[in-house]
């Protein structure tokens, strides 16, 4: 009774009285109260046959929240909502919603419709059914586990047509449910007794509350992400089988990759049937962009991937359709479609191609399973320059846009480069039938010292490490290498004059404003490299010194194609430039590289930009020395443009021949030993595991990794140098180590060698490390316990000894390390640390990274260090970020909670049930500066004022000022912040102290173009402002708050009027206003200095 009350209080009321079934109704020979509950009993398979219910006569239920709770032995059982009852079938059957009462986890409290589509949405999934009846699992997490023997408490909530589901308080589903024909959103209430083998059922505390009317979610509102996961409807005849699901759990439906929530026409790009006109095209200083077609996308679909053959001419793929090819058409002409040939051969889906070895070779990743996705060789079998033989060399499980894609020679041309994302996988199996000559070695782990979080979503959880791989690949298909690996989802490569190999990778949008966000990066990709992609919040930052770091990170956006500019009539800057393309954001990059030791570094241009503009591909012609690209994907309206420079430089061609420098060369002879034994190779090698070249010590440990342990084990352990040893310590702790995840639930750990390599690091001196060999050595540390597990206690108190008084460093990225390996090792000292850091540090990231390791410390904790952790939480729950940001948060806390003591629980219940007030980001910095009086400062009276103010500032107060003016909503400083603005992190070397004032209070003075909002005129006069994010079929996703990602809006490009440019900044013009000029200068100082403390202006 006590439960009942305190849930009344809440809006609920009882539906069973605990005596009797009086308001309900159903069969007396199998329904009755016992002990105070309702109770169902059936004698065995003879005594029913069909399912039969107690039904609720008290009426339909509509919008509402159920709590009961339950056991069932000897068959499952079911809560039954929103219910038809079929007296065609029987007295007492009833058909509809169905919350599942199964002893198998994956049906425990599923959504299964009783005489009607059978299995829905089950324990662990979140599923969309749309208008067509399609079912897509958009997120998946780990089933909700529970014995239905026991008592559990089963919760239901309908709400318009959003179902969700919970078992214990845990969520085990979320439905949203768009098919008109079979949705209900009202009836009957009702529990079920199974047909089948003798049972019985058991239910008390039957509470149900009211919600309010309303509550049904649009499709148009809907968001279905292109990686949902289609379910496959049961073969003919198995329904009935599905139906019964009465003895055994039954298979979750096959998922299938997802098509296309998209329809199948494809969409004008801005309301008419044409390709974005050049007048929305902005290009660089001197070149001119030319619309040569607008693919008609009944006929030809909407192109993804571009090629020439030896003879000038261009090939172009639909995404889900045929193969063209066509003549460019001659200066100032346009391309006509009578022109575009389809290709007379059996092949489609292509997402990437090349000519090479006589025949083009395609990466075929087939959406729909229409076709065997993999890697194809395609071929003029009879010299009648007609393509006609068509050979899959390696098939591919691909699903979703993260598959099979580029093909490409590599630069000695003996092999080809297979460029793959990270849900392509060999058909064989994982990597199966890859060779031991691979330059990676299958050593790959996630390496997590902590538990897993994996995305909040269910993007890729069950998706391990390598990720994303580009393979070489022989020329008959028959050998496949692994070159590198660690990628998200590659497009596409180019190879320099050089024959260095470069990539565009893609960012993880849900994981906006995270600590492990990585943005689309370039990166330079070397022989065995390796660059840290883990599923959900497992990402390698870039100073993980198991990793390689960016060549150059670009922000957020959706990679595409990329092309070297060799070739092109450009000048020489452009024509070795490296091209880049980004899908959603409508940007053609110019990255152009410069060498640095062994490898590069870089800085991007705006070349070609346009809004919409979805850029999917790019190639040079050197038959006529321009660059063609083309917009399309995702069945959005297609076209082919022309780039040529028009400008008075030189366009001749620059040289071609390859070059090299001596750490370069050094990097390639160390490469030569990847991939085979050599006995040579460990005397090549070991001089090397201290170079100061990152990608050099990275080639040398993997020459170590690929040769026999025995030879080289005893030299890492005595290794008299530190930078060596913790290399070599590296390769060791991989070789004779495996990661958890990665290997056998009973493989055996080598132990010893944990002990050997644990004792190597307890006799290193921190003091002599420099500060990447410090990373290095709490880096190693981390993968040696998470291989082989805990040491003895002796070491333990030995590496708490030895990390406690390093904790806290100076640096975030050492923190990050040391936080969360001393939170491992249960430290006494990590609780109070860890919170004063997440008090200090002036942006969420941090506070995020801290607090996730603090998520499982049981040590250490204070009644009051306990109360900062539980107000973070509600400080918490304003900050933004991407579309699994709140998950994450929800993780942390539910971890976190989990290691509260049931006296810290008792002692701090109140705090704990809080909930938290959600406030805007301007709200926020309103609260930090209450009670002041606005000061309309000018640009005049505050650009004087640094001429003579800019010395003896106050780091810590700019720093301060940073968050307290919203900067990090919107800007990247460092390691923290948005993503929608422009990255500050060099603003020094860009901006006067008066330049940067100008912008900051005057930001629509001008406007930077990667981050422009675009205005969109509707034709019935509404008008939206926003940045484009996404683009699908008829629909365009808009970004309207830069300060929250999660903030967008879809519209119908059918139903667009125009597009043009905001002439308005979405940054607010009196950001200042509210500081003092002593703040304004600190503020100005910490930007202008890239946040050095050791800069001039703070001495």
């Amino acid at each position: 009774m006590g439960l009942s009350a305190v849930q009344a209080q809440d809006g609920f009321r009882p539906l069973f009285n605990g005596k009797d079934l009086t308001g309900w109704d159903g069969n007396p020979e199998l329904w009755s109260v016992e002990d105070g509950c309702i109770t169902g009993k059936t004698t065995g398979p003879e005594q029913l046959s069909y399912n039969q219910f107690l039904i609720w006569r008290g009426g339909e239920v509509k919008n509402f929240e159920l709590r009961i709770k339950a056991k069932v032995t000897g068959n499952n059982t079911g809560i039954q909502y929103r219910s038809k009852e079929l007296p065609h079938v029987g007295k007492w059957s009833i058909g509809g919603y169905q919350c599942d009462i199964h002893p198998a986890a994956p049906n425990n409290a599923m959504v299964y419709e009783e005489r009607g589509r059978g299995i829905i949405c089950q324990n662990g999934q979140s599923v969309v059914i749309d208008p067509q009846a399609s079912q897509w699992i958009v997120a998946e997490r780990d089933p909700v586990a529970a014995d239905v023997a026991q008592w559990n408490e089963y919760t239901v909530i309908a709400q318009g047509n959003h179902l969700i589901h919970k078992l214990n308080g845990k969520v085990t589903i979320d439905l949203v449910d768009h098919e008109e024909k079979a949705l209900s959103l009202s009836g009957l209430l009702a529990f079920q007794i199974h047909r089948g083998p003798a049972m019985q059922v058991q239910i008390k505390e039957v509470m149900f509350k009211e919600l309010p009317e309303g509550g049904r979610i649009s499709f148009a509102k809907t968001e279905i992400p292109n990686d949902a996961q289609k379910v496959e409807k049961p073969a003919p005849g198995a329904k009935k089988a599905q139906a019964a699901k009465a003895k055994v759990a039954a298979k979750a439906p096959a998922p299938a990759p997802a098509k296309a929530r998209r329809p199948d026409a494809v969409g004008p790009a801005i309301g008419e049937n044409k390709a974005t006109p050049v007048a929305r095209i902005k290009a660089a200083k001197d070149f001119k962009v030319e619309l040569l077609y607008s693919v008609p996308g009944g006929e030809q679909g909407s192109w993804v991937a571009l090629c020439l053959d030896d003879k000038g001419r261009l090939y172009a793929s639909d995404q889900y359709g045929d193969l063209y090819r066509f003549a460019p058409p001659a200066a100032g002409q346009v391309l006509k479609a009578e022109e575009v040939q389809k290709v007379p051969v059996n092949i489609r889906a292509i997402n990437g191609m090349v000519f090479a070895f006589g025949a083009l070779y395609a990466g075929v990743n087939d959406y729909e399973q229409k076709t065997q996705s993999g890697l194809y060789r395609i071929s003029d079998s009879d010299s009648d320059d007609q393509l006609d033989k068509v050979e899959l060399l390696r098939g591919f499980d691909s699903k979703s846009d993260h598959g099979v894609h580029a093909v490409m020679p590599t630069p000695d041309g003996k092999a080809l480069y297979l460029i793959t994302g990270n849900n392509a996988v060999l058909n064989e199996g994982p990597i199966a039938g890859t060779p031991a000559s691979s330059p990676v070695a299958k050593l790959w782990g996630d390496d997590h010292l902590l538990p897993r979080m994996p995305d909040g979503r269910g993007h890729n959880r069950h998706v391990l490490a390598p990720g994303g791989i580009i393979y070489r690949v022989s020329p008959d298909g028959k050998q496949f290498e692994i070159f590198a690996s660690g990628f998200r989802n590659i497009y596409d490569a180019g190879l320099n004059s050089d024959g260095e190999l470069f990539t565009y990778d893609a960012d993880m949008e849900y994981d906006f404003n995270t600590p492990w966000y990585r943005p689309t990066r370039v990166n330079h990709v070397v022989s065995g490299g390796e660059y840290g992609w883990r599923n959900g919040a497992g990402k390698y930052p870039e100073f993980y010194s198991d990793n390689l770091p960016a060549t150059l990170n670009i922000g957020p956006g959706s990679p595409t194609g990329t092309t070297f500019g060799y070739g092109a009539k450009f000048p020489a800057k452009y024509q070795k430039a490296y091209y880049i393309m980004d899908w959603s954001w409508g940007k053609l990059y110019a990255v152009h590289l410069k060498e640095e030791g062994s490898t590069y570094s870089a800085v991007k241009e705006d070349f070609i930009t346009g809004s919409p503009l979805p850029l999917t591909d790019a190639v040079v012609n050197p038959k006529d020395g321009a660059m063609y690209f083309a917009i399309g994907g995702r069945r959005v309206q297609s076209g082919l443009y022309r780039v040529t420079y028009v400008g008075s430089e030189d366009t001749s061609p620059v040289d071609m021949t390859a070059k090299t420098t001596p750490d370069r060369a050094l990097r390639h002879q160390l490469e030569a030993f990847h991939g085979k034994q050599d006995p040579k190779a460990i005397a090549a090698a070991w001089p090397h595991l201290n170079n100061k070249d990152r990608f050099i010590r990275s080639a040398a440990r993997v020459v170590l990794e690929h040769q026999p342990v025995a030879e080289w084990q005893a030299k890492a352990l005595a290794e008299p140098d530190a930078g060596r040893q913790l290399e070599a310590l590296l390769a060791l702790a991989r070789v004779t180590g495996s990661s958890v995840g990665h290997r056998p639930a009973d493989a055996v750990v080598n132990t010893a060698s944990r002990d050997q390599m644990l004792a190597a690091l307890l006799k290193l001196d921190w003091s002599a490390l420099s500060a990447e060999q410090r990373l290095g050595y709490v880096r190693l540390t981390q993968i040696i316990l998470h291989r082989f597990g805990n040491p003895d206690q002796t070491t333990i108190e030995a590496l708490i000894a030895k990390l406690d008084p390093a904790f806290p460093a100076e640096s975030f990225e050492l923190n990050w390390l040391l936080c969360e390996t001393l939170a491992y090792l249960q430290a006494p000292n990590t609780a109070a640390k860890g919170m004063a850091l997440i008090a200090a540090a002036d942006s969420q990231e941090p506070q995020m990274e801290f607090a996730r390791s603090l998520r499982m410390l049981k040590a250490g904790w204070t009644p009051e260090l306990r109360t900062a952790q539980l107000e973070w939480f509600l400080k918490a729950a304003n900050y933004k970020g991407g579309a699994s940001f709140d998950k994450f948060i929800e993780f942390i806390r539910n971890d976190s909670l989990a290691t509260f003591t049931e006296a810290e629980k008792t002692q701090l219940a109140a705090l704990i049930a809080k909930k938290p007030e959600r406030k805007s980001a301007i709200e926020n910095v309103g609260a930090m500066l209450v009670g002041r009086t606005p000061t309309m400062w000018t640009l005049e009276e505050l650009s004087a004022a640094t001429k003579t103010g800019m010395k003896d500032r106050n780091f810590d107060n700019g720093r301060k000022m940073f968050g307290a003016a919203a900067c990090y909503a919107c800007h990247r400083f460092g390691n923290a912040g948005g993503m929608n603005g422009p990255d500050l992190t060099g603003a020094g070397g860009r901006y006067s102290p008066h330049d940067l004032l100008d912008q900051i209070i005057n930001p629509s003075k001008e406007i930077n173009e990667q981050f422009a909002p675009i205005v969109v005129t509707k034709n019935n006069g509404e008008v939206l402002s926003g940045v484009v994010v996404n683009l699908s079929g008829d629909s365009v996703t808009l970004n309207t708050d830069l300060s929250d990602p999660n903030q967008r809006t879809n519209v119908d490009r059918k139903e667009v009027k125009s597009i043009e440019p905001s002439k308005v900044s979405p940054m607010p013009p009196m950001l200042l206003a509210m500081l003092k000029k002593e703040e304004i200068l600190d503020l100005l100082a910490y930007v202008l200095s890239g946040g050095d403390k050791t800069n001039a202006m703070f001495k």
